[in-house]
C-alpha cells in the first residue's frame, strides 16, 4: 500500500472471500437501540454481534448510516465522511468494524455515488455558483427539461420527470430518483476525485467492501437511455485500479438493476466490480414457485453470460427495497402483481413492498424451499435482517418503510428493540396477529429447536461446508416433470445434486444421472444414503415444496374432500329439504359447488377444460327476478390442481317435472344438476340463458340502471346515451340467444341490440367494454355503438364486467366466412382458366416493397373485388388505430413512446413463448403423422434462428409509439356488411388476464395478426375444398402456387390501405427498416403462438402455422442498420 497504514483485520484475508460469503443485510437504526431514544445505533449493533455470529453468516452489509435528512432512508446523503448523530459517532463505527473483524465477520457498506441529498453542501454551493463554474458543475444542470428524453423515470409513483426546477439556481437539475436527490456530474474530474477520497476514507477504516448504489446512471448522453454508458465502465475501471493499488482483498458490489447481458458488463474483464446483483433471477424464482414450473429460472440463467473467474453474482430473496420487477416483461410483471400483490397498497414503483414471509403466505415449506434455492444457485446469498425468523411487514407505512421495521428480539415491550416509549420508535413494531412480535421473535425461536431460526442456522452451516455452492459450475437436468427443478453444482472433487419440487403437491421425477453410475447420493441434511445410481433413470418422490441436497459420493463396498370426477348429468344430484331454492343458501351452496367440477367442462364457454379441477366455491349469489321464473346469478371460483383460480358467472334457474322434458330435449348440455327434495319432488337446475326470456330481465337491468344486491356484492346496470335515444317498441326487441356460443354468450334483441354476457370474470373493466365505449365516444363509425353494461361490484375488490350491450349492425356474417367463400371462387377460376401466376417469397420487406406498386392485371381479374375489400379493411384498421391513439387526456389510451426497456421486454416475451411452445412440440412430435413430423422437425431445427430473428427487436432503438390495440385481430373479429367492415370483440385473447390485455402495444401487432389470418384462410379454404371433393390431389400443383399468389396480393392490398391511411401517425415507425423489423417479428411470433394453439386444440390444423413459420424463415433476416 502507498503512503498509508491500512487497518489490519483480526482474521485471515483471502482474495476471493466474497465467493464463499453469506451476507446479512442490516439497517443500523432497525437492529437494536442502546440508549432508549427509539432509534437503533452502532453501540446496539455491537451488542448484537454475537447473535449475528451465532447465525453463521460471514458478512454484514450495512445500509447508509451517514448524515442525511432521511427522506430516502439514508440514501439521500448530506455528508459522505461522517455518521448520522442518531446512530453514533465515527469512533462507534471504528469499534463496530473492529469487533466484527474479531468475530470473523466482514463489513460491507454503501457508496451512494450517483446522487446526494439536496441538503449536501456541494449542492447548496452549486445552486448559488455561476453557471459553468467548477462548483456549479458538481451537478447536472439545464435550461430546459427536454434533454435526455429517452431516459426512463424510475420512481414513477413519485416523480413525473427526471428534471426539477431550482428557483435559486434558475435552472433545472437532473435526478434519476427522487427530486430531492440531485445527480452528481461525473463529467467533472473534481467530482470523481471527491468520490475517490470518500472511498479511501472508509476503506482506511477497515471496511471490506462497498455496494455501489445505482451505478448504471452515472453519466448522461443525448440519444441514449442514460444507462450502462461506456463512460460509466471507464470510471469503474479507474476506481478498481485505484483500490487494487492501495488496498488488498477489498470488494466492490454493483447495484445494476439490468438484464443479464447488461449487468454482466459491470464485471468488465474482471477489472471493474467484483460482484453484482442478479436482479432478473430473483423475481423469476417467485414466478417459478407460483407457476409450479422451472422454466423462468432455467430460461433467465440460460440468458446469463459467463462471468470472469474472479467475479461473483449476489442473490437475495428480499431486501430493504421493493421486490423489483423492472427486469421482467410486462406480462411477467402483471402476473407477479396478480399473484403476490393483489392489493395495490402492496405495490410501489415497479415492484412489491413485502417481506419474505408475507410474500409466501407465511408457508414454512415455501420459505424453506426458496431459501434452499437461494443458497444453492450460483452466487453469494444475502439474508435480510428478520427474515431468518419470518418477520412480517406493515404495508400501510409510507414508501418502503413497511419492510424496515424494528428487529423483533423478545416478546417484551417494543419487541425488545428499545426501552423508549412506544411513540418514540422511528417506526412502529409489527402487531399484526399473524406476525405479532410476541409470537415472532428471536428469543422464542432460540428456545425452539424446530423453529425457522434454527433451520436457517443449519442451512447456513451446511452451505459453508461446501465450496461448490459459491464457486462451482451449474448444470441443469431436464426431467419430463417441469414442476421439478434439478441441477448439479461441481467444484474440484465436490459434486452436489439439488432437486426441488416447485409444486404444492407431491411429485415424482426420473433423473438422468447415468454420468454418475455407481455413485451414492447422500442427503446432506441428515446424511442419509439413498440407493446408488445405475444405468437406469433415477427415481425420486418429493413432498410438497420440498427439496433435496445430495452430495454424490463413490459407492461404498460391503384433505377431507374426495376429488370430484366427471359424471353423467343424471348422477349430479343435489338433495334439499323442500324446495330447489335451498340450493342457493347455506349448505346448499356447498352442494352446488360440488357439482360444478363435473358440469363446467361440458360447456363450450368454460376455458379450463385442459386443466384438472380441484374444486369450486360459490362466492356470491344474487337473486334475479326473471318473470315468473326465479333465477340466480352465482359468482363461482374454480380451483385447479395447478395454476391460478378462475371466476365464472352462472345464471341458474330450475324446471319442475312439468317443464323438465322440454329442457332435456332441447338443451341437455345446459343441465347443471338434478335437485331432489325429501318428499320426492324433482327439478332440473339449468343454465337460464337457454331461455331467451332472461334477456329481457338483463335489458331492463341496464335500461333502468338498476342495482341488485347479493350476499357479498351487487350487480349494477349502466345505460349509455345511445340507449336513451333509441326509441323502439318492446315487441321489436324479441330476445334470441345466439347459437355460436364460445367464450361468451350473446343475446340478440330483434335487429336492434346485442347483449354479450362474459362468462369468465376478471377484476377490472373488460377491454372489450372499455374500448367499445371509448370508440363510440370518439365517434368511430366502424364498430357497434356502445349502449350499456352490467358490472359486478364487491366491497374491497375491483369491479368485474358482466355484460356489454351494443347496437346491432346488419351484416352478412364475419369476414372469415366471406373470405373463405371468395377463396373458393378464386380456386375455381384458377383451375378453369389456367394462368401463369408469379409470386415472390412472403416476407416483411417484400410485402412493404410491393405496397408501393399496383397489383398486376391477373390479380385484379382472378381476385375480382377482394383486393379492394382487403385495401378497405386496411384503411379501417388504420382508422381504428388512429381513433385509439387520439386521446391524450385519458391515461388508459394516451400513446406512450416505445423505449429500449419495452423492446427488451418484447424480446423476452417472444423468446419465452418460443421456448415453451417448442418444448411442447418436441414432446409431441412423435405422435404426429409422418409428413407433418418432417415439417415439425424442420421448425424445431430452426429454433435458434427464430430466437435470433426476435433478437432484432432489441438490437437497435426502434421508432413508433405504443397504443391500445385490438389485441386479437383476425378475420373472425370483423363483420362484413356487404360493402364495408365493422370491428368487433376487443376482448383480446381470453386466456390472458384483463390487465395484460389492456396493456399498450405496437399497432403492428394487429397488422401482423390480420396478415396471418389471410395466410390461414388460404390453407383453410384449400382444406375445405379437398374435404368437399371440389379439389383433387392433382389440382394442388396448380392451387398451392395460386394460394401463395392470392395471399401475397391480398396482404399487399391490406398493407397499402393501412399505411396510406396511417401515414405520419406516431404509432407507425417513421423508419422503414424499423417497420420491417417489427412486422417480421410479429408475423413470426403470431405463427409460433398458432403452433401452440393448434397443438392443444386442433392438431389437424398444425400444418398451417408450421408452413407459415417455414415460409417466413425462407429468406434472409431483416438486415440490421
Amino acid at each position: 500500500m502507498v503512503g498509508r497504514r491500512e487497518h489490519q483485520p483480526l482474521f485471515e484475508r483471502e482474495p476471493l472471500w466474497y465467493k464463499d460469503a453469506i451476507f446479512y443485510e442490516v439497517h443500523v437504526r432497525a437492529f437494536y437501540d442502546s440508549n432508549a431514544d427509539g432509534i437503533g445505533d452502532f453501540r446496539g449493533l455491537v451488542e448484537k454481534l454475537d447473535y449475528i455470529q451465532d447465525l453463521g453468516v460471514t458478512t454484514i452489509w450495512l445500509l447508509p448510516f451517514y448524515p442525511s435528512p432521511l427522506r430516502d432512508d439514508g440514501y439521500d446523503i448530506a455528508d459522505y465522511t461522517n455518521v448520522h448523530p442518531d446512530y453514533g459517532t465515527l469512533r462507534d463505527v471504528r469499534r463496530f468494524v473492529r469487533e466484527a473483524h474479531r468475530r470473523g465477520l466482514h463489513v460491507v457498506t454503501e457508496l451512494v455515488c450517483n446522487h446526494t441529498s439536496d441538503e449536501h453542501p456541494w449542492f447548496q454551493r452549486a445552486r448559488r455558483a455561476k453557471p459553468g463554474s467548477v462548483w456549479r458543475n458538481y451537478y447536472v444542470w439545464s435550461d430546459t427539461p427536454e434533454k435526455y428524453r429517452d431516459a426512463r423515470i424510475i420512481f414513477k409513483d413519485f416523480e413525473r420527470s427526471n428534471w426539477t426546477w431550482d428557483p435559486v439556481a434558475g435552472a433545472y437539475y437532473w435526478h434519476r430518483f427522487y427530486s430531492h436527490q440531485p445527480d452528481l456530474n461525473y463529467d467533472n474530474p473534481r467530482v470523481r476525485r471527491e468520490i475517490f477520497r470518500v472511498l479511501d476514507f472508509w476503506l482506511d477504516m477497515g471496511i471490506d467492501g462497498l455496494r455501489l448504489d445505482a451505478i448504471p446512471y452515472l453519466y448522461e448522453r443525448e440519444g441514449t437511455n442514460c444507462e450502462n454508458l461506456p463512460e460509466t465502465h471507464a470510471f469503474l475501471k479507474e476506481l478498481r485500479a485505484h483500490i487494487d493499488e492501495r488496498f488488498s482483498d477489498r470488494m466492490l458490489l454493483a447495484e445494476a438493476n439490468q438484464w443479464p447481458e447488461d449487468a454482466v458488463q459491470y464485471f468488465g474483464d474482471g477489472d471493474e466490480c467484483h460482484m453484482a446483483f442478479h436482479f432478473p433471477l430473483m423475481p423469476r424464482m417467485f414466478m417459478a414457485l407460483r407457476m409450479e414450473d422451472r422454466f423462468p429460472i432455467i430460461d433467465i440463467l440460460a440468458q446469463t453470460p459467463a462471468i470472469p473467474d474472479n467475479c461473483q453474482w449476489a442473490l437475495f430473496l428480499r431486501n430493504h427495497d421493493e421486490l423489483t420487477l423492472e427486469m421482467v416483461t410486462d406480462d411477467e410483471r402483471d402476473y407477479m402483481y396478480r399473484v403476490y400483490a393483489n392489493d395495490p397498497q402492496m405495490r410501489i414503483n415497479l415492484g412489491i413492498r413485502r417481506r419474505l414471509a408475507p410474500l409466501l403466505g407465511n408457508n414454512r415449506r415455501r420459505i424453506e424451499l426458496m431459501n434452499g434455492l437461494l443458497f444453492s444457485l450460483p452466487g453469494t446469498p444475502v439474508i435480510y435482517y428478520g427474515d431468518e425468523i419470518g418477520m412480517g411487514d406493515n404495508i400501510y407505512l409510507g414508501d418502503r418503510d413497511g419492510v424496515r421495521t424494528p428487529m423483533q428480539w423478545t416478546a417484551d415491550r417494543n419487541a425488545g428493540f428499545s426501552e423508549a416509549k412506544r411513540q418514540q420508535l422511528y417506526l412502529p413494531v409489527i402487531v399484526d396477529a399473524e406476525y405479532h412480535y410476541e409470537a415472532v421473535n428471536v428469543e422464542a425461536q432460540q428456545n425452539n429447536p424446530y423453529s425457522l431460526l434454527w433451520w436457517m442456522k443449519r442451512l447456513i452451516a451446511l452451505r459453508k461446508r461446501y465450496r461448490a455452492f459459491g464457486r462451482g459450475s451449474l448444470e441443469f437436468l431436464y426431467p419430463e416433470n417441469r414442476k421439478v427443478l434439478a441441477y448439479i453444482r461441481r467444484y474440484e472433487d465436490e459434486q452436489i445434486l439439488v432437486v426441488a419440487n416447485l409444486s404444492r403437491f407431491v411429485q415424482a421425477v426420473e433423473l438422468d444421472l447415468s454420468e454418475f453410475q455407481g455413485f451414492m447420493p447422500v442427503e446432506m441434511f441428515g446424511h442419509i444414503e439413498f440407493p446408488p445410481v445405475t444405468d437406469q433413470p433415477y427415481f425420486l418422490t418429493l413432498g410438497p415444496h420440498s427439496f433435496y441436497w445430495f452430495i454424490l459420493e463413490p459407492q461404498r463396498v460391503g384433505g377431507d374432500r374426495i376429488e370430484i370426477t366427471t359424471q353423467p348429468e343424471t348422477r349430479r344430484t343435489i338433495t334439499v329439504a323442500h324446495d330447489w331454492r335451498e340450493v342457493f343458501e347455506g349448505r346448499g351452496l356447498e352442494r352446488l359447488a360440488d357439482v360444478l367440477p363435473s358440469y363446467l367442462p361440458t360447456r363450450r364457454w368454460f376455458g379450463g377444460k385442459a386443466r384438472k379441477i380441484k374444486g369450486a366455491v360459490i362466492l356470491d349469489v344474487i337473486p334475479v327476478q326473471n318473470g315468473d321464473e326465479p333465477t340466480y346469478a352465482a359468482v363461482a371460483q374454480v380451483d385447479y390442481r395447478e395454476g391460478d383460480s378462475d371466476h365464472y358467472l352462472l345464471l341458474l334457474s330450475a324446471a319442475d317435472s312439468s317443464k323438465s322434458s322440454e329442457i332435456l330435449e332441447t338443451a341437455p348440455h345446459a343441465i347443471a344438476a338434478r335437485v331432489r327434495a325429501r318428499n320426492g319432488a324433482e327439478w332440473l337446475l339449468f343454465d337460464a340463458l337457454v331461455r331467451p326470456g332472461i334477456g329481457n330481465t338483463l335489458l331492463d337491468l341496464i335500461a333502468g340502471r338498476r342495482r341488485i344486491k347479493g350476499m357479498a356484492g351487487e350487480i349494477v346496470g349502466e345505460r349509455a346515451s345511445y340507449l336513451r335515444r333509441y326509441q323502439v317498441s318492446r315487441d321489436a326487441l324479441e330476445p334470441r340467444v345466439m347459437n355460436a356460443e364460445q367464450s361468451n354468450t350473446s343475446i340478440v334483441f330483434g335487429d336492434h341490440l346485442v347483449l354479450k354476457l362474459y362468462r369468465r370474470l376478471h377484476p377490472g373493466v373488460n377491454p372489450d367494454l372499455e374500448i367499445n365505449r371509448y370508440l363510440t365516444a370518439r365517434r368511430f363509425p366502424n364498430t357497434p355503438p356502445f349502449a350499456g353494461s352490467i358490472e359486478y361490484r364487491r366491497k374491497g375488490g375491483e369491479p368485474m364486467s358482466l355484460a356489454l350491450l351494443q347496437g346491432f349492425v346488419p351484416n352478412e356474417g364475419d369476414a372469415w366466412t366471406y373470405t373463405l367463400d371468395s377463396l373458393g371462387r378464386f380456386f375455381e377460376r384458377a383451375l378453369t382458366v389456367p394462368t401463369e401466376l408469379s409470386s415472390m417469397p412472403v416476407r416483411a420487406e417484400t410485402l412493404l416493397d410491393l405496397a408501393d406498386t399496383e397489383a398486376p392485371e391477373e390479380a385484379h381479374a382472378l381476385l375480382e373485388g377482394y383486393l379492394a375489400d382487403a385495401h378497405r379493411l386496411g384503411q379501417r384498421t388504420a382508422e381504428m388505430h388512429l381513433a385509439l391513439a387520439s386521446n391524450s387526456q385519458d391515461p388508459a389510451f394516451t400513446p406512450e413512446p416505445m423505449t429500449v426497456f419495452d423492446q427488451r421486454s418484447l424480446y423476452q416475451s417472444m423468446r419465452t413463448l418460443t421456448l415453451q411452445v417448442f418444448e411442447t412440440l418436441r414432446r409431441r412430435v412423435h405422435a404426429l403423422e409422418q409428413p407433418l413430423q418432417e415439417e415439425a422437425r424442420a421448425v424445431l431445427a430452426a429454433e435458434q434462428e427464430i430466437l435470433q430473428r426476435f433478437h432484432a427487436v432489441r438490437s437497435e432503438r426502434l421508432s413508433g409509439a405504443r397504443i391500445r390495440i385490438h389485441g386479437d385481430f383476425h378475420l373472425g373479429q370483423v363483420l362484413y356488411t356487404g360493402n364495408d367492415f365493422v370491428m368487433i370483440d376487443f376482448e383480446g385473447e381470453p386466456a390472458r388476464p384483463i390487465s395484460e390485455r389492456r396493456r399498450k402495444r405496437s399497432a403492428i401487432t394487429d397488422v401482423a395478426g390480420m396478415l396471418r389470418s389471410f395466410h390461414y384462410a388460404t390453407h383453410a379454404a384449400l382444406l375445405r375444398a379437398q374435404d368437399q371433393g371440389i379439389v383433387r390431389d392433382a389440382d394442388l400443383v396448380t392451387l398451392e402456387p395460386a394460394a401463395q399468389f392470392w395471399y401475397q396480393w391480398v396482404a399487399v392490398s391490406f398493407l397499402r390501405g393501412y399505411l396510406s391511411t396511417a401515414d405520419g401517425a406516431e404509432f407507425v415507425p417513421s423508419d422503414r427498416h424499423h417497420l420491417e423489423v417489427l412486422l417480421d417479428a410479429f408475423l413470426l411470433e403470431k405463427a409460433v403462438y398458432e403452433v401452440g394453439y393448434e397443438l392443444n386444440n386442433r392438431p389437424d390444423w398444425l400444418r398451417i402455422p408450421l408452413a407459415g413459420i417455414l415460409a417466413i424463415l425462407s429468406r434472409s433476416a431483416v438486415p440490421e442498420h
